[in-house]
Protein backbone atom coordinates (compact mmCIF):
# COMPACT_ATOMS: atom_id res chain seq x y z
CA UNK A 1 0.00 0.00 0.00
CA UNK A 2 1.37 3.68 -0.67
CA UNK A 3 0.46 6.60 1.84
CA UNK A 4 -3.07 7.46 1.03
CA UNK A 5 -3.59 3.60 0.78
CA UNK A 6 -2.25 2.95 3.84
CA UNK A 7 -4.01 6.03 5.51
CA UNK A 8 -7.50 4.73 3.83
CA UNK A 9 -6.78 1.23 5.75
CA UNK A 10 -5.87 3.27 9.15
CA UNK A 11 -9.35 5.71 8.54
CA UNK A 12 -11.78 2.68 7.84
CA UNK A 13 -10.50 -0.30 9.71
CA UNK A 14 -8.93 0.72 12.57
CA UNK A 15 -11.73 2.02 14.76
CA UNK A 16 -11.16 5.84 15.19
CA UNK A 17 -12.48 7.98 18.01
CA UNK A 18 -12.01 11.50 15.90
CA UNK A 19 -14.68 9.66 13.56
CA UNK A 20 -16.77 7.61 15.61
CA UNK A 21 -16.67 8.50 18.76
CA UNK A 22 -17.59 6.09 21.64
CA UNK A 23 -17.63 3.39 19.90
CA UNK A 24 -13.60 3.62 19.18
CA UNK A 25 -12.86 3.87 22.72
CA UNK A 26 -11.22 1.19 24.30
CA UNK A 27 -11.74 0.97 28.38
CA UNK A 28 -8.71 -0.66 29.84
CA UNK A 29 -4.62 -1.25 28.46
CA UNK A 30 -4.73 -4.85 27.11
CA UNK A 31 -4.36 -4.33 23.79
CA UNK A 32 -1.40 -1.68 24.19
CA UNK A 33 0.35 -4.00 26.73
CA UNK A 34 -0.02 -6.88 23.83
CA UNK A 35 1.45 -4.14 21.07
CA UNK A 36 4.36 -2.93 23.26
CA UNK A 37 5.34 -6.71 23.83
CA UNK A 38 4.49 -7.60 20.27
CA UNK A 39 6.88 -4.76 19.13
CA UNK A 40 9.74 -5.55 21.29
CA UNK A 41 8.49 -2.63 24.82
CA UNK A 42 9.82 0.51 22.69
CA UNK A 43 8.04 2.42 25.72
CA UNK A 44 10.94 1.05 27.46
CA UNK A 45 13.76 2.41 25.68
CA UNK A 46 12.77 6.38 25.34
CA UNK A 47 13.20 8.94 28.53
CA UNK A 48 9.83 10.43 28.03
CA UNK A 49 7.84 13.12 29.13
CA UNK A 50 3.85 12.49 29.84
CA UNK A 51 1.42 15.58 29.47
CA UNK A 52 -2.50 14.64 30.33
CA UNK A 53 -5.00 17.80 31.20
CA UNK A 54 -8.69 18.81 29.59
CA UNK A 55 -6.80 21.84 27.64
CA UNK A 56 -3.47 22.81 27.10
CA UNK A 57 -1.85 19.59 26.75
CA UNK A 58 -0.77 20.36 22.62
CA UNK A 59 0.36 23.38 23.62
CA UNK A 60 2.59 22.88 26.67
CA UNK A 61 4.05 19.49 24.72
CA UNK A 62 5.40 21.65 21.84
CA UNK A 63 6.45 24.62 24.15
CA UNK A 64 8.20 22.10 25.76
CA UNK A 65 9.71 20.45 22.58
CA UNK A 66 10.46 23.42 21.50
CA UNK A 67 12.34 24.46 24.44
CA UNK A 68 14.26 21.12 24.36
CA UNK A 69 15.09 21.77 20.89
CA UNK A 70 17.22 24.88 21.97
CA UNK A 71 18.92 23.20 24.63
CA UNK A 72 20.83 20.97 22.11
CA UNK A 73 18.56 17.70 22.66
CA UNK A 74 16.83 15.49 19.89
CA UNK A 75 13.25 15.68 20.85
CA UNK A 76 10.20 13.23 19.79
CA UNK A 77 6.70 15.07 19.82
CA UNK A 78 3.79 12.47 19.83
CA UNK A 79 0.35 14.83 20.02
CA UNK A 80 -3.47 13.86 18.57
CA UNK A 81 -5.25 14.68 16.84
CA UNK A 82 -3.69 16.18 13.65
CA UNK A 83 -5.09 19.69 11.26
CA UNK A 84 -4.54 18.52 7.93
CA UNK A 85 -2.46 15.30 7.88
CA UNK A 86 -1.96 12.15 10.00
CA UNK A 87 1.97 12.60 10.30
CA UNK A 88 1.52 15.60 12.43
CA UNK A 89 1.05 13.45 15.22
CA UNK A 90 4.52 12.06 14.90
CA UNK A 91 7.62 14.53 14.93
CA UNK A 92 10.87 15.34 15.38
CA UNK A 93 12.34 18.59 16.68
CA UNK A 94 16.14 18.60 16.50
CA UNK A 95 18.85 21.36 15.63
CA UNK A 96 19.95 18.67 12.27
CA UNK A 97 18.36 20.80 9.50
CA UNK A 98 18.85 24.94 10.04
CA UNK A 99 16.44 25.39 7.65
CA UNK A 100 13.69 23.54 9.16
CA UNK A 101 13.68 22.17 13.06
CA UNK A 102 10.78 19.77 12.72
CA UNK A 103 10.20 16.42 10.49
CA UNK A 104 7.12 14.72 10.52
CA UNK A 105 7.53 10.91 10.32
CA UNK A 106 8.54 9.92 6.88
CA UNK A 107 5.05 8.44 4.86
CA UNK A 108 7.66 5.29 4.06
CA UNK A 109 8.02 4.57 7.96
CA UNK A 110 4.17 5.17 8.11
CA UNK A 111 3.45 2.97 5.44
CA UNK A 112 6.08 0.07 6.25
CA UNK A 113 5.01 0.26 9.62
CA UNK A 114 1.54 -0.57 8.90
CA UNK A 115 2.16 -3.21 6.48
CA UNK A 116 4.69 -5.30 8.11
CA UNK A 117 2.24 -5.09 11.43
CA UNK A 118 -1.32 -4.71 9.67
CA UNK A 119 -2.05 -8.67 10.55
CA UNK A 120 -1.31 -8.22 14.17
CA UNK A 121 -3.36 -4.80 14.04
CA UNK A 122 -6.68 -6.98 12.70
CA UNK A 123 -6.31 -9.79 15.09
CA UNK A 124 -6.08 -7.82 18.31
CA UNK A 125 -8.75 -5.32 16.84
CA UNK A 126 -6.30 -2.69 17.86
CA UNK A 127 -7.75 0.61 17.70
CA UNK A 128 -6.23 3.77 15.66
CA UNK A 129 -5.17 5.83 18.52
CA UNK A 130 -3.31 2.30 20.06
CA UNK A 131 -1.80 1.62 16.55
CA UNK A 132 -0.84 5.73 16.49
CA UNK A 133 1.18 5.44 20.03
CA UNK A 134 3.07 1.98 18.82
CA UNK A 135 4.14 3.38 15.92
CA UNK A 136 5.61 6.31 17.70
CA UNK A 137 6.94 4.46 20.44
CA UNK A 138 8.61 2.60 17.38
CA UNK A 139 10.00 5.16 15.29
CA UNK A 140 11.22 7.52 18.42
CA UNK A 141 13.05 4.64 19.52
CA UNK A 142 14.70 3.68 15.84
CA UNK A 143 15.45 7.38 15.47
CA UNK A 144 17.20 6.97 18.77
CA UNK A 145 15.74 11.07 20.20
CA UNK A 146 17.49 12.04 23.33
CA UNK A 147 13.60 12.99 24.87
CA UNK A 148 10.69 12.01 24.14
CA UNK A 149 7.18 14.40 25.03
CA UNK A 150 4.05 12.09 24.70
CA UNK A 151 0.66 13.52 25.03
CA UNK A 152 -2.20 11.91 26.57
CA UNK A 153 -5.53 11.31 24.04
CA UNK A 154 -8.13 11.49 26.43
CA UNK A 155 -7.97 10.92 30.50
CA UNK A 156 -4.89 9.41 31.94
CA UNK A 157 -5.81 6.11 33.33
CA UNK A 158 -6.81 4.06 30.91
CA UNK A 159 -5.21 6.18 27.69
CA UNK A 160 -2.88 3.89 25.41
CA UNK A 161 -0.09 6.23 26.02
CA UNK A 162 -0.02 5.16 30.00
CA UNK A 163 2.44 2.27 29.79
CA UNK A 164 5.71 4.43 29.86
CA UNK A 165 7.47 5.75 32.95
CA UNK A 166 7.93 9.19 32.69
CA UNK A 167 11.11 11.12 34.26
CA UNK A 168 8.23 13.96 35.06
CA UNK A 169 4.14 13.92 34.60
CA UNK A 170 2.37 17.04 33.82
CA UNK A 171 -1.62 17.56 34.34
CA UNK A 172 -2.48 20.88 32.96
CA UNK A 173 -5.71 21.35 34.06
CA UNK A 174 -8.93 19.85 34.40
CA UNK A 175 -12.41 21.34 32.66
CA UNK A 176 -15.73 19.61 31.83
CA UNK A 177 -15.10 17.34 28.80
CA UNK A 178 -15.70 14.15 27.35
CA UNK A 179 -17.86 13.52 30.23
CA UNK A 180 -19.39 10.31 29.07
CA UNK A 181 -16.37 8.56 29.55
CA UNK A 182 -14.43 10.30 32.12
CA UNK A 183 -17.11 11.50 34.40
CA UNK A 184 -19.27 14.44 35.11
CA UNK A 185 -17.93 16.19 37.78
CA UNK A 186 -14.40 17.44 38.10
CA UNK A 187 -13.58 15.49 41.12
CA UNK A 188 -14.15 12.52 38.51
CA UNK A 189 -12.33 13.75 35.55
CA UNK A 190 -8.86 14.70 37.76
CA UNK A 191 -8.72 11.38 39.09
CA UNK A 192 -8.61 10.15 35.53
CA UNK A 193 -6.57 12.52 34.88
CA UNK A 194 -4.56 11.63 38.30
CA UNK A 195 -4.04 8.08 36.80
CA UNK A 196 -0.84 9.32 35.01
CA UNK A 197 0.77 9.85 38.40
CA UNK A 198 3.24 7.20 38.69
CA UNK A 199 5.48 5.98 42.20
CA UNK A 200 8.49 8.27 42.74
CA UNK A 201 7.92 10.85 39.32
CA UNK A 202 7.79 14.12 40.24
CA UNK A 203 4.28 15.81 39.27
CA UNK A 204 3.56 19.39 38.16
CA UNK A 205 0.14 20.84 38.41
CA UNK A 206 -0.40 23.53 35.63
CA UNK A 207 -3.88 24.40 37.14
CA UNK A 208 -6.17 23.01 39.85
CA UNK A 209 -9.46 24.42 41.44
CA UNK A 210 -10.73 23.46 45.34
CA UNK A 211 -12.40 20.71 43.67
CA UNK A 212 -9.15 18.86 41.85
CA UNK A 213 -6.49 19.97 44.17
CA UNK A 214 -7.35 17.25 46.82
CA UNK A 215 -7.69 14.74 44.25
CA UNK A 216 -4.03 15.22 42.96
CA UNK A 217 -2.68 15.63 46.57
CA UNK A 218 -4.13 12.13 47.47
CA UNK A 219 -2.77 10.55 44.41
CA UNK A 220 0.71 11.99 44.39
CA UNK A 221 1.19 11.10 48.37
CA UNK A 222 0.05 7.40 47.58
CA UNK A 223 2.52 7.17 45.02
CA UNK A 224 5.24 8.91 46.90
CA UNK A 225 5.32 11.32 43.67
CA UNK A 226 7.07 15.16 44.51
CA UNK A 227 3.69 17.74 42.94
CA UNK A 228 4.76 20.99 41.95
CA UNK A 229 1.91 23.18 41.46
CA UNK A 230 2.93 25.97 38.74
CA UNK A 231 0.75 28.45 39.03
CA UNK A 232 1.48 28.84 42.94
CA UNK A 233 5.40 28.60 41.66
CA UNK A 234 5.90 30.95 39.07
CA UNK A 235 5.02 34.19 38.82
CA UNK A 236 6.55 36.17 35.61
CA UNK A 237 7.30 34.04 32.02
CA UNK A 238 9.06 34.79 29.11
CA UNK A 239 6.78 35.63 25.53
CA UNK A 240 6.30 33.53 22.96
CA UNK A 241 4.80 33.80 19.39
CA UNK A 242 1.81 31.21 20.77
CA UNK A 243 -0.63 34.37 21.61
CA UNK A 244 -3.31 33.79 23.27
CA UNK A 245 -3.79 34.41 26.47
CA UNK A 246 -4.56 31.11 27.61
CA UNK A 247 -0.95 30.09 27.03
CA UNK A 248 0.31 32.17 30.05
CA UNK A 249 -0.71 28.68 32.33
CA UNK A 250 0.83 26.67 29.93
CA UNK A 251 4.36 28.68 29.35
CA UNK A 252 4.20 28.34 33.58
CA UNK A 253 3.49 24.46 33.68
CA UNK A 254 6.29 24.48 31.22
CA UNK A 255 8.61 26.70 32.96
CA UNK A 256 8.25 24.55 36.31
CA UNK A 257 8.73 21.39 34.26
CA UNK A 258 11.73 22.59 33.13
CA UNK A 259 12.81 23.61 36.93
CA UNK A 260 11.89 20.15 38.13
CA UNK A 261 13.59 18.43 35.58
CA UNK A 262 16.57 20.78 36.10
CA UNK A 263 16.65 20.56 40.09
CA UNK A 264 16.53 16.68 39.54
CA UNK A 265 19.49 17.00 36.93
CA UNK A 266 17.69 15.09 34.63
CA UNK A 267 18.42 17.58 32.20
CA UNK A 268 20.11 21.33 32.09
CA UNK A 269 18.11 23.98 30.13
CA UNK A 270 20.08 27.49 30.51
CA UNK A 271 17.10 30.51 31.02
CA UNK A 272 18.60 31.64 27.81
CA UNK A 273 17.45 28.36 25.91
CA UNK A 274 14.47 28.20 27.73
CA UNK A 275 13.50 32.04 26.75
CA UNK A 276 14.49 31.48 23.26
CA UNK A 277 12.62 28.14 22.51
CA UNK A 278 9.03 30.10 24.50
CA UNK A 279 9.60 32.63 21.61
CA UNK A 280 10.22 30.38 18.93
CA UNK A 281 7.46 27.34 18.93
CA UNK A 282 5.90 28.02 15.59
CA UNK A 283 9.10 28.17 14.18
CA UNK A 284 10.77 25.24 15.44
CA UNK A 285 7.39 22.87 15.76
CA UNK A 286 5.21 23.85 12.85
CA UNK A 287 2.57 24.40 15.97
CA UNK A 288 -0.88 25.63 14.14
CA UNK A 289 -4.48 26.33 15.31
CA UNK A 290 -4.26 28.31 18.45
CA UNK A 291 -5.17 32.24 18.05
CA UNK A 292 -3.68 31.31 14.82
CA UNK A 293 -3.82 34.38 12.62
CA UNK A 294 -4.85 34.14 9.23
CA UNK A 295 -5.78 37.42 7.91
CA UNK A 296 -5.11 41.02 8.42
CA UNK A 297 -7.95 42.78 7.23
CA UNK A 298 -10.44 41.49 7.94
CA UNK A 299 -8.44 40.15 11.06
CA UNK A 300 -9.31 36.23 10.55
CA UNK A 301 -8.56 34.17 13.93
CA UNK A 302 -8.87 30.33 13.80
CA UNK A 303 -8.65 28.63 17.49
CA UNK A 304 -9.31 24.93 18.14
CA UNK A 305 -10.50 25.59 21.86
CA UNK A 306 -13.99 23.59 22.23
CA UNK A 307 -15.19 23.09 25.24
CA UNK A 308 -16.16 26.00 28.18
CA UNK A 309 -13.07 26.06 29.65
CA UNK A 310 -11.35 26.88 26.40
CA UNK A 311 -13.83 28.99 24.74
CA UNK A 312 -14.19 31.20 27.84
CA UNK A 313 -10.86 32.33 27.68
CA UNK A 314 -10.87 32.92 23.84
CA UNK A 315 -14.42 34.80 23.91
CA UNK A 316 -12.81 37.07 26.76
CA UNK A 317 -9.70 37.75 24.32
CA UNK A 318 -12.35 38.29 21.05
CA UNK A 319 -13.79 40.67 23.32
CA UNK A 320 -10.29 42.81 23.72
CA UNK A 321 -10.28 42.88 19.78
CA UNK A 322 -10.94 46.23 17.98
CA UNK A 323 -13.46 45.62 15.62
CA UNK A 324 -16.91 47.50 13.87
CA UNK A 325 -18.27 44.17 13.61
CA UNK A 326 -18.13 40.91 14.92
CA UNK A 327 -18.54 36.89 12.35
CA UNK A 328 -18.06 33.59 13.54
CA UNK A 329 -17.59 30.68 11.91
CA UNK A 330 -19.22 28.18 13.45
CA UNK A 331 -19.03 24.25 13.76
CA UNK A 332 -18.89 21.68 16.36
CA UNK A 333 -18.88 17.95 16.63
CA UNK A 334 -22.95 15.89 18.14
CA UNK A 335 -21.30 14.63 21.46
CA UNK A 336 -21.10 18.33 22.43
CA UNK A 337 -22.79 19.47 25.50
CA UNK A 338 -24.48 22.93 23.71
CA UNK A 339 -26.23 24.25 27.18
CA UNK A 340 -22.38 24.33 28.50
CA UNK A 341 -20.66 26.00 25.01
CA UNK A 342 -23.69 27.93 23.16
CA UNK A 343 -24.43 31.01 26.50
CA UNK A 344 -20.35 31.57 26.20
CA UNK A 345 -20.52 33.23 22.42
CA UNK A 346 -21.88 37.01 22.03
CA UNK A 347 -25.19 38.02 20.94
CA UNK A 348 -24.27 40.79 19.05
CA UNK A 349 -22.00 38.60 16.15
CA UNK A 350 -23.35 37.30 12.62
CA UNK A 351 -23.03 33.65 12.58
CA UNK A 352 -22.00 31.10 9.53
CA UNK A 353 -22.99 27.95 10.73
CA UNK A 354 -21.38 24.70 9.59
CA UNK A 355 -20.77 21.01 9.96
CA UNK A 356 -17.08 19.45 10.44
CA UNK A 357 -16.97 17.25 7.46
CA UNK A 358 -16.53 14.08 9.45
CA UNK A 359 -18.88 11.67 10.82
CA UNK A 360 -18.71 12.94 14.11
CA UNK A 361 -20.05 16.35 13.08
CA UNK A 362 -23.49 18.17 13.94
CA UNK A 363 -26.02 19.16 11.74
CA UNK A 364 -25.65 22.52 11.05
CA UNK A 365 -29.33 23.11 10.85
CA UNK A 366 -29.23 21.58 14.23
CA UNK A 367 -26.61 23.83 15.45
CA UNK A 368 -28.78 27.00 14.08
CA UNK A 369 -31.78 26.36 15.75
CA UNK A 370 -29.95 25.16 19.31
CA UNK A 371 -28.19 28.47 18.96
CA UNK A 372 -31.36 30.65 18.08
CA UNK A 373 -32.12 29.81 21.88
CA UNK A 374 -29.76 31.67 23.40
CA UNK A 375 -29.88 34.53 20.81
CA UNK A 376 -27.20 33.60 18.51
CA UNK A 377 -28.21 34.44 14.98
CA UNK A 378 -27.52 33.47 11.42
CA UNK A 379 -27.13 30.93 8.21
CA UNK A 380 -26.37 27.69 7.30
CA UNK A 381 -23.98 26.68 4.91
CA UNK A 382 -23.03 23.42 3.49
CA UNK A 383 -19.71 22.94 4.20
CA UNK A 384 -16.93 24.77 6.73
CA UNK A 385 -14.77 26.11 3.67
CA UNK A 386 -18.70 27.85 2.39
CA UNK A 387 -19.42 29.49 5.79
CA UNK A 388 -15.80 30.83 5.49
CA UNK A 389 -15.64 32.21 2.49
CA UNK A 390 -19.27 33.98 3.15
CA UNK A 391 -17.77 35.57 6.56
CA UNK A 392 -14.69 36.89 4.42
CA UNK A 393 -17.49 38.13 1.45
CA UNK A 394 -19.65 40.14 4.15
CA UNK A 395 -16.46 41.45 6.29
CA UNK A 396 -15.28 44.75 5.95
CA UNK A 397 -11.33 45.53 6.47
CA UNK A 398 -12.20 46.93 9.76
CA UNK A 399 -14.07 43.25 11.02
CA UNK A 400 -13.28 40.40 12.84
CA UNK A 401 -13.93 36.97 11.47
CA UNK A 402 -13.17 33.54 14.17
CA UNK A 403 -13.19 30.27 13.36
CA UNK A 404 -13.95 27.43 15.69
CA UNK A 405 -15.91 25.35 17.73
CA UNK A 406 -14.03 22.57 16.81
CA UNK A 407 -10.01 20.97 15.94
CA UNK A 408 -11.97 19.94 13.09
CA UNK A 409 -13.51 23.04 11.61
CA UNK A 410 -10.54 24.74 11.82
CA UNK A 411 -8.44 21.52 10.38
CA UNK A 412 -10.73 22.34 6.91
CA UNK A 413 -9.52 25.72 7.10
CA UNK A 414 -6.12 25.03 7.78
Amino acid sequence: MNYQETLHWLYNQLPMYQLQGASAYKKDLTNVHLLAEYLGHPEQKLRCIHVAGTNGKGSTSHLLASVLKEAGLKVGLYTSPHLTDFRERIKIISNANPEQAWEEIPEAFVCDFVNQHRSFFEAQDMSFFEMTVGLAFDYFVKEQVDIAIIEVGMGGRLDATNIITPLVSIITNIGLDHTQFLGNTLAAIAGEKAGIIKPSIPIVIGEYTPETLPVFISKAKSCFAEIHLASDLISSTYPSDLLGDYQVHNKKTVMQTIAVLNENKTLAVTPKQLQTGMANVIKNTGFQGRWQQLKEQPKVIADTAHNKNGLEIVMRQIRKEKFDQLHLVLGVVNDKDLKEVLPLFPKNAIYYFCKPNIPRGLEATTLQSEAQLFGLNGQVYSSVSEAYEAALKNAAPTDFVYVGGSTFVVAEIL
